[in-house]
């Protein structure tokens, strides 16, 4: 599977735990900076390459795209991917390969990738980074720490994949 999903100042609010009637105070940020995550992750043997590129558009699909033909490069990598009109631009050069499969449109509970950004959120949940320097900084701490073999395979093994 594979996916993109931005990341930025702008703060990701989410629960906070306080007495019955108290409205919670959280901390907020309202600046519209942002990064972006291309990944692309394996529920056969859990392998994953996750990359941070500044722009979602079709050079930055193709960096992307690249890289994963270059990890283990005598390896075939079926790539199930959204249709984002960047994923079928003309000027693409999919690589030998790689094959790309597309999803049905608006159906991006079919995607276990959007599963690993989910996770991914909840770690900058109601959190302020200053600069994107500091968000760049806990994105890669992030990525460490959580996306391991065990978690890719346990998390994006849909039942549909091994049919």
């Amino acid at each position: 599977m594979q996916d993109e999903s931005r990341f930025g100042l702008f703060t990701r609010n989410g629960r906070a735990l306080t007495a019955k009637g108290v409205k919670p105070i959280c901390t907020y940020q309202n600046i519209f900076r942002s990064t972006y995550i291309f990944g692309a992750f394996s529920p056969i043997n859990g392998d994953s390459l996750v990359i941070e590129l500044p722009y979602c558009n079709g050079d930055n699909f193709q960096i992307f795209l690249n890289e994963l033909s270059k990890k283990k490069p005598e390896e075939l990598k079926v790539v199930i991917l959204d249709n984002g009109a960047f994923h079928k631009g003309k000027a693409l050069i999919i690589p030998e390969n790689i094959i790309l499969i597309f999803l049905p449109p608006y159906s991006p509970e079919l995607n276990p990738a959007e599963l690993v950004w989910l996770n991914m959120k909840r770690k900058i949940t109601n959190k302020i980074y200053k600069t994107m320097e500091e968000l760049k900084i806990k994105l890669d701490q992030i990525v460490k720490e959580l996306i391991t073999e065990k978690f890719v395979k346990n998390l994006c093994s849909f039942d549909y994949f091994f049919i």
